[in-house]
């Protein structure tokens, strides 16, 4: 099999740990799994254009890339790191509205 039929039988984020051989503290994979998987995605997508055709270098670029977006939340959190979208969203706003303002 090559390297995207093996991992698109990967699930999980310890899943892909565990394939790439990487050492991972599940305490950090096990709140920050989605995070984690997100970030491994946004870096192999920022390095498609550089990335290795034959299958050895590749792996490494992939376990590299996995490792990198590991330890991104194992140095910092979800919060801080804000991969999805409603992390960067700004904190909400509040508006004040005096009562003679109200028209009815």
């Amino acid at each position: 099999m090559s390297l995207e039929e093996e991992l698109e039988e990967l699930e999980s984020a310890e899943d892909f740990l565990q394939y790439f051989q990487l050492d991972y503290l599940p305490s950090i994979v096990h709140v920050n799994r989605l995070h984690i998987l997100q970030r491994f995605h946004d870096y192999l997508q920022q390095a498609a254009d550089d990335m290795p055709e034959d299958e050895a270098p590749k792996r490494a670029v992939y376990s590299k890339l996995l490792m990198r977006a590991y330890q991104d939340f194992v140095e910092s959190d979800a919060q801080t790191e804000k991969v999805f979208k409603v992390f960067a969203m700004g904190e909400p706003q509040s508006a004040f509205v005096a009562l003679t303002d109200i028209k009815t």
